[in-house]
């Protein structure tokens, strides 16, 4: 059981967070932020990409936004990780699928962004992530290190690109499913880390199927269920607001991927 101090440590960052606005947040972030246009062919992703302040070179993130874009959450997501020493790059994947050819932010809702991912061209994506390693590759600013991280559709999405990639150095899955087709778990390179809710059984129904092909296929996956926690804790436990269990699972889920990414 945690103690007092264990609990006022944890719940603290999430008052914290709750005082100020996301765009506050990025606002008074000191670490450099920029947007840079990605080709693939034709087509141009936008990605936010956020440098520490390190003073050597530093592992690439490549972070997969939720099914509602790339919205200011995700910005904020890649901006924490980016204080514990990396360079997160948060590409658009709605790009050229808004309104006039636009991105997330330029659709009216964030239903309609939702309605518009899950018309996305699977191909598609997969090329365009690999036109985001590509990118990766060429920082300068890169050790050349490159993980991949995402969220509830980016955590599917995730846990696919592994099957197409031999880029990453690992794969980080937040509360996001497993490929159903078995033969996909034998083009896996990297090792694949869960991170799921205890209550979001949707989700980790398919956790099982995953980990009994990881293993046939030799691979390595370890899943990580936080009690109490739902899905999206990533993004509700920002705020008491979003329950204590998610405030303690974003915390404790924090904690274990920026310590997996210090193994890379």
């Amino acid at each position: 059981m945690k103690s007092l101090f264990t609990l006022f440590v944890c719940i603290l960052p999430g008052l914290m967070f709750g005082q100020k606005s996301y765009k506050q947040l990025l606002d008074d972030s000191p670490r450099h932020h920029e947007w840079v246009a990605v080709k693939n062919g034709d087509r141009t992703i936008h990605c936010f990409v956020v440098y520490p302040e390190v003073s050597d070179q530093a592992t690439t993130l490549l972070m997969i936004h939720e099914n509602r874009g790339l919205n200011d959450w995700a910005r904020v997501m890649a901006d924490q990780i980016a204080a514990k020493g990396y360079i997160v790059i948060a590409p658009d994947l709605l790009s050229g699928a808004g309104p006039h050819g636009g991105k997330t932010s330029d659709f009216p809702t964030t239903d309609d962004a939702r309605n518009a991912i899950y018309q996305l061209d699977a191909s598609i994506i997969t090329e365009d992530l690999k036109a985001i390693e590509d990118y990766a590759s060429k920082i300068a600013a890169s050790n050349g290190k490159l993980a991949l991280a995402g969220f509830c559709w980016g955590g599917s999405q995730t846990f696919r690109h592994a099957t197409n990639s031999e880029s990453i150095a690992a794969a980080f899955v937040f509360y996001g499913t497993g490929p159903k087709e078995a033969e996909a778990y034998q083009r896996i390179k990297a090792p694949v880390y869960g991170f799921y809710g205890g209550n979001d059984n949707r989700v980790n129904s398919t956790i099982e199927f995953s980990k009994n092909q990881m293993k046939a296929t030799n691979n390595v996956y370890e899943a990580a269920i936080f009690d109490g926690a739902g899905h999206a804790f990533m993004r509700r436990g920002m705020s008491p607001a979003g329950g204590q269990a998610n405030v303690i699972a974003r915390e404790a889920a924090f904690e274990r991927l920026t310590e997996l990414l210090t193994t890379l």
